[in-house]
Formats: C-alpha cells, structure tokens, sequence
C-alpha cells in the first residue's frame, strides 16, 4: 500500500515526526446497495499521487508537518470487531498525541474512532456531512450497520447532521430538528452555515460521507442522491469550522471508486488533503 501523497523524498512519513496519520478501514461489510466501499481507502491513495502539494488558497504545503500511513490490519470479520479494532487504533494514536485522519470503507467504520474521541473530549460534537441521516436503531439485524452510524454516535456525543435529504419514517424520532440541516432548506440560503455552527460545541469531530456531494461532481459512492453539496460552498463551511472550533479528527468515507473515473476518487483526496490543511492553518 502507497503512502499518501506518495513522494521520492519519504521523511514526512516516519511516525515520530508526523503530525499527522492516516488510517484507512477496507470495509464494506454491511453496505446495501452499490458495493465496492472496501476500494475506497486504495484508491484515495493512489489519487492522492496526483495532487500539487502546494495549496494555493492558503500558500501552505501541509506535507511540511508530517503525514504518516498507517498500514494495519484490521479485524473485518463482523461489524462489532471492526468497530472494536479501529476503536483500538484510534486510541492507540491519540495516546500518542496524532491527529487521526480515518479514511475509508463505509460509514460504519466511523463508529469506533467517534467513540474513542468521545471518551478524550466529553463535550464532543459530531458534525456529519452527508445525504442520509443513518439513524436507524439497528438495520439487517445490526446495530453496526452503515444506516445506523449517527445513532450510535447520539449515544456518546452531540450530532449536527449537514446536506440530510433521505430519512426514513423510523429514523424521525431520533432526529434533533435544531441540529438537523436539511439540503432543500441550506439550499441557496446565505445563513445556516452560521446557524449550523453556532449548534457544535468547542471541540468537534468531522465525519464526511461523500454522498453528502451532488452526484453531478462526485458520482461515486455507494447511495448517491441528487440535491446534494458543492465543492465551494462546503469548503467555506468547513473552514468556519476549523477556524472557529477545536477539531479533534476527521474521517472520509464510502468512496466507491469505478474503473474508468477517476473524478471522484481524486475529489476524496483533495478534500482529505484541504481538511489538514485547515487544520495546520487555524
């Protein structure tokens, strides 16, 4: 497996120097309709080859502050040992004092990074992105299932969901209506992003499912929806974000790369590389 943003000159990879570590989860155990998420994590890598690593927006080369790969073998047997081993790793990392960049894999890999940020940051919010809500108790008989992400996340943080527009009947009583962003109500609307955050607390946790973009510039992913976000507009968004609340970490998720496009597997490294690079900057 490559490094991210793979280069000849490899001493922003050494662990001990890296600020940063990415650990990606091939898991695509209980997704339901176009499968492949378990792609997802080889392919941002590789995408993430094609990359300037010079910002111009901020003129800052994030690489500068180390970015390490974490190649781990997680236990993907079923979804509750996958949960409990990214959990371990993730707070394997934290006690070393990194800052985790989760990539994956479906959603439900989030459920165990969210939890092990939980118990180090009591105040947690987790701000999701995303077209689904992923509030159901449990779904195919498992409370691990990808449709079931933000509810287990309910049960340790605050959640603020953002680009939301499919919710089934069941997941309405588990919805926080003043947390809850709908895409048809932000839609061409200049204040939410305000709204949205003044609803997170001082430290936060991002989670990106990439269905949370309008299918018109990332195609590629598991339960893609119209109506979704823009790049721009969602960059703002997240630098808000960043600049004014502590970041713990950050995850991107449910990549389904296809063959012969390679658009939206280069979009889901870009954004992983423009989210650290937010970060270093505020």
């Amino acid at each position: 497996m490559p490094h991210f943003l793979d280069m000849d000159d490899d001493r922003h990879y050494e662990l001990d120097d890296a600020r940063y570590v990415i650990l990606g989860v091939p898991y695509d155990g209980t997704s339901t309709f176009v499968k492949g998420a378990d792609k997802g994590p080889q392919a941002i890598l590789d995408a993430s080859d094609s990359l300037e690593l010079y910002d111009i927006q901020y003129q800052y080369e994030a690489w500068t502050a180390g970015i390490h790969t974490d190649h781990h073998d997680y236990d993907l047997r079923t979804p509750e040992t996958m949960v409990q081993s990214v959990y371990n790793r993730m707070r394997h990392f934290l006690e070393l004092g990194k800052r985790p960049v989760l990539i994956g894999g479906e959603h439900s890999v989030s459920v165990g990074a969210i939890r092990a940020m939980a118990e180090r940051n009591p105040d947690l919010t987790v701000l999701q992105i995303d077209a689904h809500a992923d509030l159901r108790d449990s779904y195919h008989d498992s409370p691990y299932n990808h449709a079931c992400v933000m509810r287990r996340a309910q049960e340790c943080a605050r959640v603020v969901q953002v680009g939301i527009r499919n919710v089934c009947t069941d997941e309405m009583h588990n919805v926080v209506p003043e947390n809850m962003f709908y895409a048809h109500l932000i839609h061409n609307q200049e204040d939410w992003m305000e709204k949205a955050l003044g609803r997170l607390t001082d430290n936060v946790y991002i989670t990106v499912d990439l269905d949370g973009f309008d299918p018109s510039i990332l195609p590629a992913t598991g339960t893609p929806l119209p109506g979704g976000l823009q790049w721009y507009p969602t960059l703002s968004f997240l630098q808000k974000v960043f600049e004014n609340r502590n970041v713990v970490g950050f995850d991107v998720v449910e990549l389904c790369p296809q063959p012969d496009n390679k658009v939206s597997d280069v979009l889901a490294a870009t954004l992983v590389y423009k989210m650290i690079t937010m970060w270093e900057m505020y």
